[in-house]
């Protein structure tokens, strides 16, 4: 069993304390996930709760998420799953990094998870990160 990473970076026509600001505000930030995502709920400023469907694939999340400087981390309350938000200065905006992981399975499946997942992932932080970029005014 290995860990499955999927990360994708885009530049966002942005200051980072704005896209910082943007991405801690749960509520706001739920006006930016693709159709992936359905029954959004967030909890207080900590706790974005979720279902996500892609690739055949559908499960419940509960992301738990904490701020240190300039790095935003959510990591699920009931898997090894978690999502790091980084968020970069680049010239008079702002680079966004977002990185996804989890232990996959083991053996053939395994295997098939680690090949095929973050290409499904990569493409819907993709569309996630232009999102952001349109959101923000970029």
């Amino acid at each position: 069993m290995g860990t499955v990473t999927a990360t994708v970076t885009r530049s966002i026509a942005a200051p980072p304390t704005r896209v910082l600001e943007f991405l801690h505000d749960l509520p706001a930030r739920s006006q930016i996930l693709t159709t992936n995502y359905s029954a959004v709920q967030t909890e207080g400023a900590d706790v974005i709760a979720f279902h996500f469907a892609a690739g055949g694939r559908e499960r419940d999340y509960r992301l738990h998420s904490d701020l240190t400087g300039t790095t935003l981390t959510e990591k699920d309350e009931h898997s090894s799953f978690q999502n790091v938000w980084t968020v970069s200065p680049e010239g008079s905006g702002s680079t966004v990094t977002l990185s996804g992981s989890w232990q996959g399975a083991s053996g053939v499946g395994g295997f098939f998870e680690g090949l095929f997942a973050p290409m499904g992932l990569r493409r819907i932080y993709s569309e996630v990160l232009a999102n952001l970029e349109r959101q923000l005014g970029g």
